[in-house]
C-alpha cells in the first residue's frame, strides 16, 4: 500500500500511518519562516475495522487523513477524493498571516487497504505534481536554531520529538473511546492534542491543535487567551462520531517557556468534565 502511494510510513498502535509532508512549500507566518515540521506535514492513516481477522489482508480498513494544500489545490484535490468514493469531512485553516495561504482537508474512507490506496492515489498525485514543480529556491529553508525541547516538555508534562528545528509534543485522548465500524480512533488516527515549537528559547513560536469535548471548549479558550496565545480555528475533523470532538488550532509567539505554560494550562483542562461526571 505504501509502495503504491510512493510515500513513507510506519505501523504502530494498530495504525499504519503514511506521511505526505509539504517540504516543497516555503511558508512564512507574518513574514517569519516556518519549517515543514511546524505544521505542514500531511498524512493518511489506516486501521482495521470490523472484518474477519483470519483474512487480515482483506479486512476492512478505516482511513482518516489530513492533507496540506495551497488554495489552488483545494478543489482539484477535493474532486479527486469525491470522484473516487472518499469523503471530505473538514476544510479549514491552521494559521493567520501565512504566505502562501495553506488549507487542511480531512479525508475519510472505508474498504480494503489496496482499494483505499487506489482511490486515494489521484488526490496524492495532484500534490506530488505541485511538489515536482518546486525549485530549490522555493523549498523551505529551515533555520538551524531551535528551542530547548527538554525545558518545554518539563513544563507541559510530556516528552516530544525533535524534527529538524521543530520540537513537537503529541498527547492522546485515551479517556475517549471513539470507534468507527469497530476501529479504535486513537492518537495516530488524529484524535490528539499537539504543540510544535520553533525558533529560539527567547523568541519562539508555537502552533498546535487541541482535541476537546464540547464542554471543554470554553475553558480551553479562556486558558489560551489568558496566556496571550492566539486562537485561529475551531472546527471538527470527523463527522458522525460520538461523542462529538471539537478541534481548536492556536498560534503564539514569545519566550518558549511562557508559550509552554499556556499550552499546559489548556492541556490540564482536558478530561476534567468526564472525571467529574459532567
Amino acid at each position: 500500500m505504501i509502495t503504491s502511494l510512493g510515500k513513507k510510513g510506519d505501523f504502530k498502535d494498530g495504525v499504519l500511518k503514511v506521511n505526505i509532508p509539504r517540504a516543497d512549500l516555503s511558508v512564512k507566518i507574518a513574514g517569519r519562516p516556518a519549517p515543514t515540521p511546524f505544521g505542514f506535514g500531511g498524512w493518511v492513516a489506516f486501521t482495521p475495522g470490523d472484518g474477519p481477522a483470519e483474512r487480515a489482508a482483506e479486512r476492512m480498513q478505516v482511513l482518516m487523513g489530513d492533507l496540506v494544500l495551497t488554495e489552488d489545490e483545494v478543489n482539484p484535490v477535493m474532486s479527486a477524493l469525491l470522484n473516487n468514493g472518499l469523503a471530505v469531512t473538514a476544510l479549514h485553516n491552521h494559521f493567520f498571516w501565512e504566505q502562501p495561504r495553506i488549507f487542511y482537508m480531512h479525508v475519510h474512507g472505508m474498504g480494503s487497504a489496496a482499494d483505499l490506496a487506489r482511490r486515494l492515489k489521484p488526490a496524492v498525485a495532484i500534490i506530488d505534481a505541485a511538489a515536482a514543480k518546486a525549485t530549490p529556491s522555493q523549498a523551505a529553508g529551515a533555520p538551524a536554531d531551535g528551542v530547548n525541547g527538554d525545558a518545554v516538555a518539563k513544563i507541559i508534562g510530556q516528552a516530544g520529538e525533535q524534527s529538524g528545528p521543530v520540537y513537537k509534543i503529541t498527547i492522546g485522548r485515551p479517556d475517549l473511546d471513539i470507534r468507527e465500524h469497530g476501529a479504535k480512533i486513537n492518537a495516530r488516527m488524529g484524535l490528539n492534542t499537539w504543540a510544535a515549537f520553533a525558533g529560539t528559547d527567547a523568541d519562539a513560536m508555537v502552533a498546535g491543535d487541541v482535541a476537546m469535548l464540547e464542554s471543554e471548549l470554553q475553558p480551553v479558550l479562556k486558558a489560551l487567551r489568558a496566556h496571550e496565545i492566539g486562537v485561529v480555528a475551531i472546527h471538527h475533523h470527523m463527522t458522525d462520531v460520538k461523542p462529538m470532538v471539537v478541534f481548536l488550532h492556536y498560534y503564539g509567539t514569545g519566550p518558549a517557556t511562557k508559550l509552554a505554560a499556556g499550552v499546559r494550562a489548556a492541556v490540564d483542562l482536558l478530561g476534567k468534565s468526564r472525571a467529574s461526571g459532567q
